[in-house]
C-alpha cells in the first residue's frame, strides 16, 4: 500500500511539473513576442487551451511566472557564454573577447534583457531580477576577462574602464535603431562596436579603408614605456 502511494503522489508530481514547463514555454513565446506589458494572463490561456485557475496553480501572478520564464532564460545564456569561452580557448585575445561580447550580444537580444532592464513591464522588482543576472551572467564574466588581458599586458587602459565603455556600448546597441537605420545587422553592428574597443577608430595615416591591415596592433604595457622616435 504504501509503495502504491507513493508511486501516486510522484505521478501527479511529474504531471504537474509537465504542465509547469508548458506554461513557462508558452508565456516565453509571448512575453518575447509581443512584450510583457501587451500578453495578458487571458491571452495566455487562449494560447494554451486551458483555464486561468490551472496557470494560477502553478504561478501565483504574472510577475512570478515572468520571473520563471527569465531565469530559464538566463541559465541558457549561462550555458551559451560557457561554451563560447570554451570554444576560444587557446585563441588570441582579441578573439575570446569578440566571442565572449558577439554571444552575449545575441542572447541578451534574443531575450529583450535590454529593454526589461529600462522599463518594458514596468515593474521595478523584475527590472532589478534582469539588471542583477545580466551582471552575474554577463558582466562579471567580461571583467574577469578584460583583467586577465590587463595582468597579461594586452590591455594598458584600467580594466574598469573598459568595462564600463563596453558595457554602455552594448546596453545602448541593444536599445539602438541603428541596425534599421544603417542596414546592418545587429551581430555586425556589435563586432564593429568590439573592434573600436579593442582596436581604436583612427587607422593609421595613409592607410584605406579597404587594406587588409585594418586593425591597429593592441599595444603592451611595455609598449607605453618605449619613445617614439621622429
Amino acid at each position: 500500500m504504501g509503495t502504491m502511494e507513493t508511486n501516486s503522489v510522484s505521478r501527479v508530481s511529474t504531471s504537474g511539473e509537465r504542465r509547469a514547463d508548458v506554461i513557462v514555454e508558452a508565456a516565453g513565446r509571448l512575453f518575447f513576442g509581443a512584450g510583457f506589458a501587451q500578453v495578458s494572463m487571458d491571452d495566455l490561456a487562449r494560447e494554451l487551451g486551458m483555464s486561468k485557475k490551472t496557470i494560477y496553480r502553478h504561478f501565483p501572478d504574472k510577475r512570478s511566472l515572468l520571473a520563471t520564464v527569465l531565469d530559464r532564460q538566463f541559465a541558457a545564456v549561462e550555458r551559451t557564454l560557457e561554451a563560447a569561452t570554451e570554444d576560444a580557448q587557446g585563441q588570441p585575445f582579441d578573439v575570446r573577447v569578440q566571442r565572449f561580447l558577439i554571444a552575449a550580444g545575441s542572447e541578451l537580444g534574443r531575450i529583450g534583457a535590454a529593454q526589461l532592464a529600462t522599463g518594458r513591464g514596468g515593474d521595478a522588482m523584475l527590472r532589478q531580477f534582469v539588471e542583477q543576472r545580466t551582471d552575474t551572467v554577463v558582466y562579471r564574466r567580461l571583467d574577469e576577462l578584460f583583467r586577465e588581458g590587463h595582468r597579461q599586458g594586452l590591455l594598458p587602459a584600467p580594466p574598469e574602464l573598459l568595462s564600463e565603455i563596453t558595457r554602455g556600448a552594448l546596453e545602448r546597441l541593444l536599445m539602438s535603431e541603428l541596425p534599421r537605420d544603417l542596414d546592418w545587422t545587429a551581430a555586425d553592428l556589435l563586432r564593429a562596436t568590439v573592434d573600436t574597443v579593442l582596436y581604436g577608430a583612427i587607422r593609421p595615416t595613409g592607410q584605406g579603408i579597404g587594406d587588409e591591415q585594418s586593425r591597429a596592433v593592441i599595444p603592451t604595457a611595455h609598449d607605453d614605456d618605449q619613445e617614439v622616435g621622429p
